[in-house]
């Protein structure tokens, strides 16, 4: 089981990074310079909505990637417009302009592009709806995991605060040996 667990977490990153690929040469063929694929699939996730920066990194998978600085980058080149919150100063609302409209209903015509050729990999609908249970599957069983590590103890903070067993000598401790003070 271990060795598929592992396989798993490297198979979903590879596929995020080839979805993101494709992403690319997508706006390369659209003579889309200004804006890069995580950018882009931001705009995408965005859609309709007003959202908060904090609910964008909630939605979307941006591995390795800023959203803060994405986000601003996208309002300098023109796809997002954003306003602080009138209720929270903090927080910072996003839209699309018509510009970042325009281009998600390109990637959203790509999306329907790659459905229509779903097919044609002999990948059913529901072979991608078993897919998705399980991967949502995985997602509650990390959200559950972080939480439980969260929760508990630390060990290695507890061994250090362990005073040693009365009687022993302890020439080293958990980091290696002791330095000689030369006496």
């Amino acid at each position: 089981m271990n060795n598929f667990y592992l396989e798993v977490i490297s198979l979903v990153e590879r596929l995020h990074r080839q979805f993101l690929e494709v992403v690319k040469l997508e706006l390369e063929g659209l003579r889309v310079h200004d804006i890069n694929n995580v950018q882009a699939m931001m705009l995408f996730n965005i859609g309709d909505a007003e959202m908060t920066v904090g609910e964008l990194t909630l939605r979307g998978c941006y591995l390795g990637s800023n959203v803060s600085y994405n986000v601003k980058k996208m309002v300098e080149n023109g796809y997002l417009a954003h306003e602080r919150s009138v209720h929270d100063r903090r927080s910072i609302h996003v839209r699309l302009t018509e510009k970042g409209g325009k281009l998600r209903d390109r990637l959203g015509a790509m999306h329907e592009r790659h459905g229509q050729m779903l097919s044609q990999a002999t990948l059913t609908a529901d072979d991608l709806q078993n897919t998705g249970v399980t991967l949502r599957r995985l997602e509650r069983f990390w959200i559950r995991a972080a939480d439980l590590v969260q929760r508990a103890p630390p060990q290695f903070e507890a061994n250090l605060a362990a005073p040693p067993a009365s009687g022993t000598k302890q020439n080293r401790d958990d980091f290696g040996p002791r330095i000689s003070s030369g006496n």
